[in-house]
């Protein structure tokens, strides 16, 4: 298994390097964002460990010139900030995992082994449902021809939906993969959001696509007019 670390705490690099090559592992380094962008588009790896803060290119932009470049290995972003933001942030534009240093190796290496065998399955940049179609490279939303724009959170509650399109998914759920698990607000957080939301992919065009199913959660589905709403669903 190959495993390219981008980290530019060299020290920690190496020591993590020579830990992974204990374990069986083939470990390339960089220690900038450049070489590492460069690294990951010339050579195959099974693994990409990427810190958040690097010289020369940060690792937001490290991780979204990988997928520019269509290269779906899973990255797991290695870095000392743990806000809710930076993390929304990495998974928007791709990241695959998320650990936040000091970190135990043993924990590192079995994340690695994870990821390894769920493999680099092809992600479309743009996913699109209906005439709603989200752009996670630019990170824009349109209905059409008509652009939407989207607060930071607004934006990952929308990518969270449009990957679990036609399913249901409930408060808690959206609270863990939105917010965190460790956010300390409310739960009718969730339910203001949904309607900043809807406000904004919805009613200007006249459908009703983004659903409460009471007692159960939420729903996003494709275009539907606002008239067709069942008595069993909510637009509140």
């Amino acid at each position: 298994m190959r495993v390219l670390i981008v980290d530019d705490e060299v020290v920690l690099a190496e020591t993590v390097r020579r830990g992974l090559r204990n374990e069986g592992f083939v470990v390339d380094l960089a220690h900038d964002g450049v070489s590492g962008l460069r690294a990951a588009v010339e050579n195959p790896y099974d693994v990409i460990l990427l810190d958040l803060m690097l010289p020369l290119k940060n690792g937001y932009d490290v991780l979204r010139g990988i997928r520019e470049h269509r290269i779906w290995t899973p990255v797991l972003m290695l870095t000392a900030k743990d806000g809710e933001y930076d993390q929304t942030d990495a998974f928007d534009l791709g990241a695959d995992d998320y650990l936040t240093k000091p970190f135990s190796f043993l924990v590192l290496v079995a994340r690695i082994r994870a990821l390894a065998r769920r493999g680099a399955p092809e992600r479309p940049v743009v996913l699109a449902l209906g005439s709603l179609n989200l752009d996670s490279v630019s990170r824009s939303v349109r209905r059409g021809d008509t652009p939407i724009g989207l607060t930071a959170k607004e934006y990952a509650l929308l990518y969270y939906l449009m990957r679990r399109h036609g399913q249901v998914v409930s408060k808690s759920e959206i609270l863990d993969n939105v917010w965190g698990s460790d956010f300390e607000g409310g739960g009718n957080v969730v339910e203001v959001y949904m309607g900043y939301l809807r406000r904004k992919i919805d009613t200007p065009f006249g459908l009703h696509t983004l659903t409460t199913i009471r007692g159960m959660g939420y729903m996003l589905t494709p275009d539907r007019p606002a008239a067709t709403v069942s008595p069993a669903l909510s637009a509140e």
